[in-house]
């Protein structure tokens, strides 16, 4: 399993590649620049790591979330990690002149995405706008070819590509309608384009919501179909400060990244023990804890304005005179006929290792996986020594929390830390 790392295979690797010191410190190279990315070079930077970081800062949240949109996530849990202060989403308001916010405030996806600049300028000020085209495994080490052509060698890769290229559109619904009629909603940046248009949107979650609720407010006539009962809502917080609860309600639903309660502060906090679950169990919390809903400060956009049909499972798609036709059945299996001018698919993301594509076959060959997902080590490190994942394909592994913004912190000391410590001393 383990690749020859040897004298030997560096000299050979080197030759090939250009490398004029066979044992020279080759960098790690990170790629992705969204808050995974630059929190984990940030801590390489932080431990002394050679290192090379590729993308455009923020590129996913803002070419691939729509514009309005707000995070579920509360200010206190939406911060990027660095090893020292003074780069919180509070110092970047502070920064800009804006007062501080607690959890009351959602967070509109442009200061994000605004934030995320301002951290990678003044933290990672080293990225370079560049996609990595392949990755391949060669003696023990990575060959890395970019889009400009340049060729080098690295001693680690990390995976930090977010997750958009692992956006799930159903087969049975995506195969049998052509491409202009049916997307993911990751595909989507103005919702504008839409309007005027009848849209059918599949889902339950809070990209469904949002979704239907920024179409409506465009002019377009979304129409909602879920397969649960029922949609859900999170609830308003008490307080803008978790410090502000009662102590009794503190102590019954303690406050956490993730929202109150004891299961969520586990989740929150336990991302070590996580991986030690059984697999099955794991990706059954994965989907459980936090399921679909939408945020607190979306009910009022979306009740009472967009129809939503709860206990609907769509059977058939087709095109019908040019536009979407949806067979779907209710509980009672009635079936009832849909036409839409686009099919929104808000059907959420499914790790899979293969659908990396600028990891060359025979590397994702070499990914251990369960359930498309790799298998990581404590410090985030697969099968093949050196190729670390992080992120949204880390969620399988150590849990919801690496979902969320929040989870970018933990992730990034565990991968900078296997890192620094080199292959013969990962645990």
């Amino acid at each position: 399993m383990p690749a020859n790392t040897g004298f030997s295979a560096r000299h050979k690797a080197a030759r090939k590649w250009g490398t004029h010191d066979p044992l020279q410190r080759l960098p790690t190279v990170v790629i992705g620049a969204g808050p995974y990315g630059l929190a984990t070079a940030a801590s390489l930077s932080a431990a002394g790591t050679p290192r090379r970081v590729f993308g455009e800062p923020m590129e996913c949240w803002d070419t691939n979330m729509p514009a309005g949109m707000y995070l579920k996530s509360v200010p206190a849990a939406s911060s990027l990690s660095a090893p020292e202060p003074g780069y919180r989403l509070e110092d970047f308001r502070a920064a800009r002149g804006l007062g501080p916010v607690g959890d009351r405030y959602p967070i509109p996806v442009e200061e994000m995405i605004d934030y995320g600049r301002w951290f990678q300028e003044r933290r990672v000020p080293e990225v370079e706008r560049q996609k990595v085209r392949t990755v391949e495994h060669v003696d023990g080490l990575f060959a890395v070819t970019l889009d400009s052509g340049e060729e080098f060698l690295a001693e680690n890769v990390v995976m930090a590509t977010g997750q958009v290229p692992f956006a799930h559109e159903p087969a049975e619904l995506a195969d049998h309608l052509p491409a202009e009629l049916v997307s993911h909603t990751s595909r989507h940046r103005d919702l504008t384009r839409f309007s005027g248009q009848r849209v059918a949107v599949l889902g339950a979650g809070q990209s469904a919501l949002e979704s239907a609720a920024l179409l409506h407010e465009a002019g377009a006539l979304p129409t909602v179909i879920v397969r649960a009962a029922s949609v859900a809502f999170g609830s308003p917080p008490d307080t803008d400060r978790p410090s502000g609860r009662p102590r009794r309600v503190r102590i019954v639903k303690p406050g956490s990244p993730l929202g109150p309660g004891w299961s969520l502060l586990a989740c929150s906090y336990g991302g070590g023990a996580f991986r030690h679950l059984p697999e099955g169990l794991r990706m059954r919390l994965l989907h459980s804890v936090l399921g679909p809903s939408g945020g607190w400060w979306l009910r009022h956009r979306v009740d009472d304005r967009i129809p939503v049909l709860c206990g609907r499972t769509v059977r058939s798609s087709g095109v019908e005179d040019g536009v979407v036709r949806l067979e779907v059945t209710d509980a009672d299996l009635r079936t009832e006929v849909l036409r839409a001018d686009h099919l929104l698919l808000a059907t959420g993301y499914r790790v899979d290792v293969d659908r990396l594509g600028l990891l060359a076959p025979e590397l994702r060959r070499e990914v251990w996986t369960f359930d498309g997902a790799p298998r990581l080590s404590s410090g985030f490190e697969s099968s093949v020594p050196g190729l670390f994942f992080t992120g949204l394909a880390a969620a399988p592994t150590f849990g919801p929390v690496l979902r969320f913004v929040a989870g970018n912190g933990f992730a990034a000391r565990r991968v900078a830390g296997a890192v620094a410590a080199g292959p013969r001393n990962r645990p």
